[in-house]
């Protein structure tokens, strides 16, 4: 699988006495060990990853890695958090471009689905490898989670109180969870690149307890 294309912030920088200010060397070899670190669990996995894979990656030595991180735990950390930033932000972006409430989530699943194509390194590290990386970062996915909650229940407002009474307290959760775990065992599975294809099943899955079936595959079939 090819690597992923990151910033040009990312590239290495040039060797020696380059005049760049500090603040830019600085935020660039976090940036690169950040990708780094995305790229050796992608090949290794989180236990099997190394401090020695990660400043590979990101062609740094042992102790530039020690200037911003304390370990791989907390490397792992900052890359978990930086991907599901970037991710919620054009999640977000594309719910809010929509008027209406069905497009809005079909164009946010759609956003989610082609981040995740487009970065399958970070696809891995963020939907697969974050759920063994320990309970911090778990506590993390946990929130990242209920992030998404909020896009579906907004589907409630206008209802009637015959689809309301449908609906339990716990039907976001279980609509973002089961989509998640559709994702993730693609993903699992080495087969990231088939993730836009579910983009019509899920959005019939999420949809249907608001709109009904026929609405709801109408919608995802747009």
């Amino acid at each position: 699988m090819d690597s992923p294309e990151y910033p040009p912030e990312l590239a290495r920088l040039p060797p020696g006495r380059h005049g760049l200010p500090r603040e830019f060397v600085s935020r660039n070899q976090r940036e690169r060990l950040i990708a780094g670190l995305a790229e050796a669990v992608s090949e290794n996995g989180y236990a099997g990853t190394t401090i020695a894979h990660i400043t590979r990656h990101a062609a740094v030595s042992r102790r530039t890695f020690y200037e911003h991180f304390d370990s791989k735990d907390e490397c792992f950390v900052a890359a978990y958090d930086a991907v599901m930033s970037e991710l919620r932000q054009r999640v977000g972006d594309a719910f809010d471009q929509e008027e209406e409430w069905p497009p809005a989530v079909r164009a946010g699943i759609a956003a989610m689905l082609g981040f995740l194509v487009a970065e399958p390194h970070l696809a891995r590290l963020s939907m697969v490898e974050a759920l063994v990386a320990g309970p911090v970062v778990v506590e993390r996915y946990d929130a990242a989670i209920q992030s998404l909650v909020p896009y579906f229940a907004a589907g409630r407002e206008g209802r009637s109180a015959e689809v309301l009474a449908g609906l339990s307290p716990t039907t976001e959760e279980a609509l973002v969870g089961g989509m998640v775990s559709l994702i993730s065992r693609r993903i699992f599975a080495d087969r990231t690149e088939e993730l836009e294809s579910l983009l019509p099943d899920l959005v019939e899955f999420t949809l249907t307890p608001y709109l009904g079936s026929a609405e709801a595959a109408k919608v995802a079939r747009a």
